[in-house]
């Protein structure tokens, strides 16, 4: 996002460039615009009270504004958004990266709304609600058929003030009763930086608020302080990004001082600004490895496109979301915001690498995305071949594994969160340490009892080929080995726990990792079986590869 100094962009609306087409191509004049600016308030005043106050049945005036403003910015991109009162929390969390709560994460899960995380050091944490834990109410208000969004409402508010919390937990026969105190949560935008190999340090950046540089920082300087950092990977895998300043603060951890990280240009060529690293870089000159995923959107992309414009790290994953706008959030009336896409942004070599094109739709509708054919190339520092549009493509397309269908169900179903519920009610946390053999098969009873069943990628197929065959009228022959086909399927799904057996074990871990030992132990149980970052590591130890990559 940018700064105030977008603002007055907006005064004048900066409409000079704006044609329109009548046989030839005429410039709307200031005052045609604000004529019908003019005339579009006085329609749209009087349609609103008109049917405020004389439609049949009762409207309310609040709502029903709220739907004209939504329904306006509905015709733009899905970032140009307004937001009422109750929700500047959301703002404060965005640049901030912190609001009034208890430290907690909800979810539904089962059909239930439960606890999904609990964060470290705040008071849910302290008075001891677990991951698992059901909420029934909230300061006596019955939640349990409540949406997420509104129970996270509740569960915040002013730092210092105290909320009451009933749940139903795992093996409890009764409800249980919290009384919590709302504490100022700061959520971290580095949630873990460890070695992960000896002189290989890993930091995984979650988010871009305010404090991501200084986090950033820290996380290199905890490196220096443990050993000699050889080699650095930049996780900004999932990372939605956050604040436009905040990229910039942390591209400059890595590059040299007055490097220029991003540029923005508004509405007309006279509102472009450029930003520039302001500040020596924190990470040595070691090689460096920036995590993408098509989760790493926005702030994400500016670092991962910084960084690799100037060839300053290699970029491997696949690619980014392509998100090239920037927005502005700008103060209203009665506390109400309006957040508002005021630029695009583009990478030092000159790309914009937005990839729908939210102004075009075609015969169905559906928005405009250009074609990786007609993508324009750009050039990093070293002459390597970069594109616009689409995304951050990775120097190094390493694909994540495909757990397969079996596991993808257990997660949709929540199979994995449910399992570590009832075993963390059953153990002891000493009775942890990782999955073995004999949570395996405690995990397969469960899933027995559980009635678990799912649906093969090739016994769907083959049950299509069998209809397509009789429909063709092929000989009993053919239909006889389709059958044969299809129970040999079902034999294999009958061994899929064992097929499916490093995967499910990983999933596990992860769970029951969170339980006992946080996000951390989440984290770290993830990262033996990350094969992106393996792939990473590998490619810091070998600076020859490394350099290639830099140079190809």
């Amino acid at each position: 996002m940018t700064g105030s100094h977008v603002k007055r962009w907006l005064l004048p609306i900066v409409l000079a460039g704006v044609m329109l087409a009548t046989g030839g191509f005429v410039a709307m004049t200031d005052t045609d615009l604000y004529l019908k600016i003019d005339r579009g308030i006085t329609l749209f005043g009087r349609v609103y009270k008109e049917i405020a106050a004389n439609y049949v049945d009762e409207v309310d005036p609040e709502k029903f504004m709220e739907a004209g403003i939504d329904g306006m910015l509905g015709t733009l991109d899905p970032y140009t958004v307004y937001i009422s009162k109750e929700e500047g929390d959301e703002v404060d969390l965005l640049t901030n990266g912190k609001y009034g709560g208890i430290g907690v994460t909800i979810g539904l899960r089962d059909g239930a709304l439960k606890v999904i995380n609990v964060m470290d050091g705040y008071s849910a944490q302290r008075q001891g609600i677990v991951p698992g834990d059901v909420l029934l109410e909230v300061d006596g208000v019955p939640v349990t058929n409540k949406k997420a969004d509104d129970v996270r409402n509740l569960t915040r508010g002013e730092p210092g003030t105290e909320v009451r919390v009933g749940i139903h937990r795992e093996g409890q026969e009764q409800p249980l009763n919290f009384t919590l105190v709302r504490e100022e949560i700061q959520l971290h935008n580095v949630t873990y930086a460890e070695y992960v190999s000896p002189g290989f340090g890993y930091v995984k950046l979650e988010r871009f608020s305010r404090r991501a540089g200084e986090e950033v920082r820290q996380a290199v300087q905890g490196f220096k302080v443990k050993g000699e950092l050889k080699g650095l990977v930049l996780d900004l895998r999932g990372n939605p990004g956050g604040l436009l300043d905040a990229a910039v603060e942390v591209a400059g951890k890595f590059l040299p001082k007055g490097s220029l990280v991003v540029s923005t240009r508004g509405r007309g060529s006279e509102n472009e600004r450029k930003y520039f690293s302001s500040d020596e870089p924190v990470v040595p000159p070691v090689p460096v490895v920036v995590l993408t995923d098509r989760g790493s959107a926005s702030a994400s992309e500016i670092v991962a496109g910084a960084l690799q414009d100037l060839d300053r790290a290699v970029v491997l994953g696949t690619r980014t979301f392509g998100k090239g706008l920037v927005q502005t959030i700008l103060p209203l009336s009665y506390g109400a915001q309006l957040k508002i896409t005021t630029a695009r942004y583009y990478t030092p070599s000159g790309r914009c690498i937005q990839e729908i094109d939210y102004q075009h739709r075609d015969k169905n509708g559906i928005f405009a995305v250009t074609p990786d054919s007609l993508r324009r190339q750009f050039k990093t520092t070293h002459g390597r071949m970069v594109y616009e549009r689409g995304g951050i493509t990775p120097d190094s397309v390493v694909n994540d594994t495909d757990e397969g269908p079996m596991v993808r169900e257990l997660v949709r179903r929540g199979l994995f969160f449910k399992f570590a519920n009832v075993y963390m009610k059953d153990h002891k946390a000493s009775q942890f340490a990782s999955v073995d053999a004999r949570i395996l098969d405690e995990f397969r009873t469960f899933l027995a009892g559980e009635r678990f069943d799912f649906a093969e990628d090739s016994e769907a197929k083959v049950k299509d080929l069998r209809k397509l065959a009789e429909q063709s009228h092929y000989s009993r022959d053919v239909l006889a080995d389709l059958d044969v086909m299809a129970s040999a399927i079902t034999r294999e799904k009958q061994r899929a726990f064992d097929r499916y057996g490093d995967h499910i074990t990983a999933e596990l871990n992860q769970e029951l990792a969170s339980r006992y030992r946080g996000e951390k132990g989440r984290i770290e149980a993830s990262l033996h079986v990350d094969p992106q970052l393996a792939a990473g590591v590998a490619l810091l130890r070998d600076r020859v590869v490394y350099q290639q990559k830099l140079e190809d």
